[in-house]
């Protein structure tokens, strides 16, 4: 797709942006053009990683990022691709002390004609730009297509493989002081990857269910993609893995509703106790992210026409009284990184729930898997995909 109707894309769903309002005062006065987008090119090149050579998840990165600044006075200065760096940062930095940080995730594909596409890029921009106005943090981006065809030959193209964007927006007001932010810092990132999961994708996962852990809560951040929903999840993760389990189920509510699986959405496929076979996902009540990858499962299953889709309110009693009696066919979690992951364990109030998930198939996983990879990797035009 050419530049200028990239940016007409752009402009139509991000740049008529009412600077972040903060209160009584605006956060920014200007945005940036990707007409002023400077690029200066490495000039000591990485070895790229050999098409047989294992990837590490967030481990291998290529030889660029895409770099913008902004303070209150001056605005967006111009963007600019530059060899790959380590950040400098003030010891006060506001994003290091008060987690006034955010970050997106989405992937560039390379279809078997070689072209790099990215896979409902608008959907992570707009998604962006919410967690942005919850930390009062300018946001604006269009620059990151330029930066991955400046780095497209990065893009691997073996089965299941593609290149890793992180967006990421920080607070870089040089104060200890809490309160709004005056200069901020935006740059991109992007890394090869393989799957997110050691070994096979579809080895399924088992999950530790325990509502004394809580990730979210109704009037808090986490349908935003902030740093601080993930931090504190790393000890609940520890606490999973000394139970033998590999991810968390979080749950919240005195009803222990189901929310997440680790950093994924969850869906469950099942016969609803009215007697219908039907996909049921949590609600976007303020709880949960809106996943990509869970939207595009959904608009997939509508679009099939086959069976009930829902987004409501799943609790473990009506879960546990699903598996009892029998009617549960798979269980898995959904996102950027993993695509879609089974799940066939779930450790409850001292008790492990087996899920039929892989005895189910599981067909639908799979065929969710399908679907994806053909839009994915352009076996199929799809209008979800944005060449670069």
């Amino acid at each position: 797709m050419a530049a200028a109707t990239l940016g007409q894309v752009w402009a139509r769903k991000l740049l008529p942006v009412p600077w972040l309002l903060c209160g009584s005062k605006r956060c920014v006065s200007s945005i940036f053009k990707a007409a002023d987008l400077q690029i200066q090119m490495t000039k000591e090149p990485q070895k790229k990683p050999a098409p047989s050579q294992a990837l590490l998840f967030g481990k291998t990165f290529t030889d660029h990022m895409l770099m913008v600044e902004w303070n209150n006075k001056a605005g967006w200065g111009p963007p600019r691709i530059q060899p790959f760096q380590n950040l400098t940062l003030h010891p006060a930095c506001s994003g290091l002390h008060y987690s006034l940080q955010l970050f997106e995730g989405l992937k560039a594909y390379k279809g078997g004609d070689q072209q790099v596409r990215l896979f409902r890029p608008w959907l992570n921009m707009d998604r962006m730009l919410r967690s942005a106005r919850r930390l009062c943090l300018p946001e604006l981006l269009e620059c990151i297509r330029q930066l991955i065809e400046v780095d497209k030959d990065w893009v691997p193209d073996g089965n299941g493989t593609s290149l890793y964007v992180r967006p990421v927006l920080i607070g870089n007001e040089p104060s200890l002081g809490v309160g709004m932010v005056t200069q901020a810092l935006l740059y991109v990132i992007l890394c090869p990857v393989g799957s997110y999961f050691p070994g096979d994708s579809m080895t399924p996962v088992s999950l530790l269910a325990d509502p004394s852990f809580v990730r979210a809560w109704i009037g808090g951040v986490g349908d935003c993609k902030l740093g601080g929903n993930y931090g504190p999840t790393v000890a609940v993760q520890r606490e999973a893995q000394k139970r033998g389990c590999e991810q968390v189920l979080w749950l919240y509510g005195p009803d222990h509703q189901l929310t997440e699986v680790g950093t994924m959405n969850i869906f469950v496929y099942w016969t609803h106790e009215d007697g219908v076979l039907e996909l049921v996902t949590p609600p976007l009540n303020g709880v949960i992210l809106p996943g990509v990858v869970r939207q595009s499962l959904l608009d997939l299953a509508r679009t099939w026409g086959e069976f009930r889709v829902a987004e409501r309110k799943v609790t473990m009693k009506e879960l546990k009284r699903a598996l009892e009696e029998g009617r549960v066919r798979e269980v898995f979690g959904s996102g950027t990184a993993c695509q879609v992951c089974p799940v066939h364990q779930i450790l409850y109030e001292g008790k492990q729930l087996h899920i039929p998930t892989m005895e189910n198939g599981p067909e639908l996983i799979l065929r969710f898997q399908k679907e994806l990879k053909a839009i994915q990797y352009g076996a199929s035009a799809h209008d979800w995909m944005f060449r670069v």
